[in-house]
């Protein structure tokens, strides 16, 4: 494709400026220096740019004659994460969190080969006007991780500053091998619900049980019973998963005391299965602090809420067959994940379709001895590991080709023969 021809001649700015990234990684809502470094890369390709979207988004328009008007995400948040990869180029980098506590910060899920992808799509487009015609939009959103970034964009206006859009592309580097693109039509990423649940009884003398209403075992009884939800309420068809992550109960071990915090998370990849389970959760939570007696109704918050991201099929066909014609074997299929994103807000607030698919990002030759010895989970670091870190070659061609062929499956020009 000749919009790819100066892929060579942007090898070395990329490489350096994704080093720099994965260097100095900010947490969300923090990516006030890789906003400013991003909008700079912008304009110095000829982008009409918008700062502050949501916060520390950033917005890249190019307007290049008539035609669709495509949309490119990336995601900018790293993770509280110390980095343990050794590499000459690992972060070192500390900060304060929301909590005010200092903790380290790593780009440990790739946000870094994002950026670095979309910028180097963003400059080659930029050199290959004649090539295309329409509208790109580059979005570089912040806080992903925490599942609102996409979502403050949004109710900042983003669908005034980007204007009318046809449809909305994104990509994420996965634990695969590096020079790899898979993709997914349907329910691809799930959607993730957190909870903390504020259950109550009644404190006394551990020597005095039967003066108490004594939290832990309603907390016990709560958490064998949500065991069932996935297991007895869901049909076998329907993937789901249901994971009490933490409790929290007591001072000592002589006293009982008056409350247990439970907090539990929930997968699903379907509207009315996400209901179910919320439903379920509700239900048993009540009726088991109704049997042990509790004085107060429990108290149900919820957190860190990511939508399921379902590919459109008609958009996630027309992306694969631009990627087999421009990649041959290097395009596979991608298996369901149980991760979330929170990339699907925007095109579900724009109204447009998406597709969203995964590049690899591990060493071709390291993923082949892990797969041939049967090692793969314990040998290849997955995202948000300390050890997670993508090759730079071929990963950075892989994601950005991929963005530029992806795009222009919109926006090519036919060809005049």
């Amino acid at each position: 494709m000749e919009a790819l021809s100066g892929i060579d001649g942007i090898r070395d700015w990329q490489e350096e400026f994704y080093r720099h990234l994965h260097r100095h990684p900010e947490l969300s809502h923090q990516e006030r220096k890789t906003a400013t470094a991003v909008a700079e890369q912008l304009r110095g390709h000829g982008y009409d740019v918008h700062e502050g979207i949501g916060g520390t988004g950033v917005v890249g328009v190019l307007a290049n004659g008539a035609g669709a008007s495509v949309l490119l995400r990336a995601d900018m948040d790293a993770l509280p994460v110390m980095e343990a990869t050794g590499l000459d180029y690992a972060s070192t980098e500390t900060t304060t969190d929301e909590a005010g506590a200092e903790t380290p910060v790593m780009h440990a899920c790739g946000h870094d080969v994002h950026v670095a992808c979309l910028l180097g799509a963003a400059s080659l487009m930029a050199g290959a006007r004649e090539q295309w015609s329409g509208r790109l939009v580059t979005v570089f959103q912040p806080a992903e991780e925490r599942g609102d970034g996409a979502r403050v964009m949004v109710e900042d206006d983003l669908a005034e500053v980007v204007g009318p859009v046809d449809v909305a592309l994104a990509q994420h580097v996965l634990p695969f091998t590096a020079g790899t693109i898979a993709t997914r039509p349907g329910p691809v990423l799930s959607a993730a619900d957190s909870m903390r649940i504020t259950v109550h009884g009644r404190g006394a003398h551990g020597s005095s049980p039967q003066a108490a209403i004594d939290p832990v075992v309603l907390a016990a009884m709560i958490v064998i019973r949500l065991q069932t939800v996935v297991a007895r309420e869901v049909a076998p068809t329907q993937p789901a998963v249901l994971t009490v992550g933490s409790i929290h109960a007591g001072t000592k071990s002589n006293v009982i005391g008056d409350r247990a915090v439970i907090e539990l998370n929930i997968r699903t990849y379907d509207d009315a299965v996400r209901r179910q389970v919320l439903d379920a959760i509700d239900r048993i939570v009540t009726a088991e602090c109704q049997a042990s007696g509790s004085p107060r109704p429990p108290e149900f918050e919820t957190f860190d809420r990511f939508p399921a991201t379902t590919n459109d099929e008609a958009t996630t066909a027309k992306v694969r067959e631009a990627f087999e014609a421009a990649f041959a074997d290097q395009v596979t299929d991608l298996p369901l994940q149980s991760a979330s994103e929170d990339f699907s807000d925007i095109p579900r607030a724009l109204g447009v379709p998406y597709t969203y698919w995964g590049i690899g990002g591990i060493d071709p030759s390291a993923y082949a001895e892990a797969e041939a010895a049967g090692r793969i989970a314990q040998d290849i670091p997955t995202n948000h590991s300390p050890f997670f870190a993508p090759v730079i070659r071929p990963t950075l061609e892989t994601g950005t080709s991929a963005m530029v062929v992806a795009a222009m499956a919109w926006l090519g020009k036919d060809d005049p023969a």
